[in-house]
Order: C-alpha cells, then sequence, then structure tokens
C-alpha cells in the first residue's frame, strides 16, 4: 500500500508544482519498476497527471 501513495504523493508534488520535474519522474519510475504493477489509485493519480500536462496546467522541466 505505501507504493499506491508514494505515486499519489509525487502526483499531488507536481500538480502542487505545476511542473514535473527530472526528480518527481524519476521517483515515480523507481516506484513502479520497484513494485512491478500499478494500483488504482497509482493509475488514476497518473491518468490526472498526465490530463493535467495535456491541458497545459503542469509543465515538463527538461533534465539539465
Amino acid at each position: 500500500m505505501e507504493a499506491q501513495i508514494s505515486i499519489r504523493r509525487l502526483v499531488e508534488k507536481a500538480i502542487y508544482l505545476r511542473q514535473l520535474t527530472p526528480e518527481i519522474e524519476n521517483e515515480i519510475n523507481y516506484e513502479l519498476t520497484r513494485t512491478g504493477y500499478i494500483s488504482d489509485v497509482g493509475f488514476e493519480a497518473l491518468e490526472l497527471l498526465m490530463a493535467e500536462m495535456d491541458a497545459g496546467r503542469i509543465q515538463l522541466v527538461p533534465s539539465d
């Protein structure tokens, strides 16, 4: 259950910052790789993140 909360919190952080930083993206990828699956909660959070990005409300910050 902790991974579910972690992905959701990472998405919340990106929405709050209105940016998907490389660090947040890497942490999300790490959690997905570590657990090997995505829960319904995590999936819904990632769907929201993608929708916000598509709408232009969240910017993808390129890595340096």
